[in-house]
């Protein structure tokens, strides 16, 4: 009974072959490593691996960019009007 189950719940979520193509298109359009490569040959395995690399690479620019703004902050006046603009930023 649960074998059939997971089936129905999984024919019910599927996504078709060519959702997937559309998706994998999207993604290819907007990673840069992709989109910036003079070949369309790009293999989808590899559009999912440079995506997640992407994303990874975006993570580390806002940690990096939330540091920098923590310590302007304790360099301003805490009353300051710079400082609450940089604290809406931080959160």
């Amino acid at each position: 009974m649960s074998s059939r189950r997971s089936r129905q719940q999984s024919s019910s979520t599927r996504i078709s072959d060519d959702q997937i193509i559309d998706l994998v298109s999207k993604l290819r359009q907007l990673v840069p490593e992709i989109r910036d490569r003079r070949s369309d040959k790009v293999s989808a395995s590899k559009v999912l691996q440079e995506t997640c690399n992407y994303i990874r690479s975006l993570h580390r620019e806002v940690d990096d960019l939330s540091e920098r703004l923590s310590q302007l902050l304790a360099t301003i006046d805490a009353d300051s009007p710079e400082a609450a603009i940089i604290r809406s930023l931080i959160n």
